[in-house]
């Protein structure tokens, strides 16, 4: 595949400290863009700034909780002071959420859980979609799951989070698409990530792909290649061969 190229970009990422958003952050970065990158530990945003200034790349730092409405509601206001424009969106933030039944989750928890998941990334679309139309070729991609299509016992708030963020992605899609921004959802399938080991001590992580390997697709996604309006990409089936970017 043709490397892409992202000089004179700035995308923004969520969850940007670790597992798949760090790799997409420093791929990005690779490409030649600039990165504004969001999450909650400011020590390894500080990490990621230096390994991002060695490629001779910018990257604004913003350690925030997605949760926290009010400094949600100041990110458009605080971004749209520093940046003309976004060109790519990359929602990747996420907890596991409790693993239990139904009946017997905690509400505290389960609010937790849909706050993060689903509710944030409603913000983070409010906030940043002034900023996605003023770019050339705007693009966001939302980060999912195989549950929602599955729909295993005991992760009924995970599951039912992310539900609602791909329904929230698709009506998105539709409503920014006229206006040049082009939306899509990706399940990453099982990764090497913190909350895949939460969610299953016993696997062998070595078996599961490095975050890093999500990170080509999410290049693609967010590309000029992919013209879709709200299509699910599996990075399973994209690295088999069996699923593509729609261009």
């Amino acid at each position: 595949m043709t490397e892409l190229d992202f000089t004179g970009k700035t995308i923004f990422i969520t969850g940007a400290s670790r597992g798949i958003g760090k790799g997409a952050a420093l791929a990005f970065a690779k490409a030649g863009a600039d990165i504004i990158a969001l999450a909650k530990n400011k020590a390894a945003l500080e990490e990621l700034d230096d390994e991002i200034s060695a490629m001779g790349r910018h990257c604004a730092l913003i350690a925030a909780d997605l949760t926290n409405e009010e400094a949600m509601h100041q990110l458009g206001t605080i971004l749209s002071g520093r940046f003309e424009a976004i060109d790519a969106v990359i929602a990747n933030a996420g907890i596991l959420g409790p693993l239990s039944t139904l009946t017997d989750i905690d509400q505290k928890l389960w609010d937790i859980t849909l706050k993060t998941n689903l509710t944030a990334n409603w913000h983070l679309i409010r906030e940043l979609d002034p900023l996605l139309r003023k770019a050339a070729d705007p693009r966001m991609v939302f980060i999912s799951t195989g549950t929602t299509t599955s729909f295993k016992p005991y992760w009924g708030a995970y599951t039912v989070s992310k539900a609602g963020l791909e329904a929230m992605a698709k009506t998105y899609a539709q409503e920014a698409g006229p206006f040049g921004v082009k939306v899509s959802i990706l399940n990453p399938g099982p990764t090497r990530t913190k909350m895949r080991a939460k969610a299953f001590p016993g696997e062998d992580p070595m078996s599961l792909p490095h975050p890093d390997e999500i990170a080509p697709l999410i290049l693609q996604l967010a590309s000029p290649l992919y013209q879709g309006e709200g299509q699910r990409i599996n990075f399973q089936d994209w690295r088999s061969g069996k699923d593509s970017v729609q261009s």
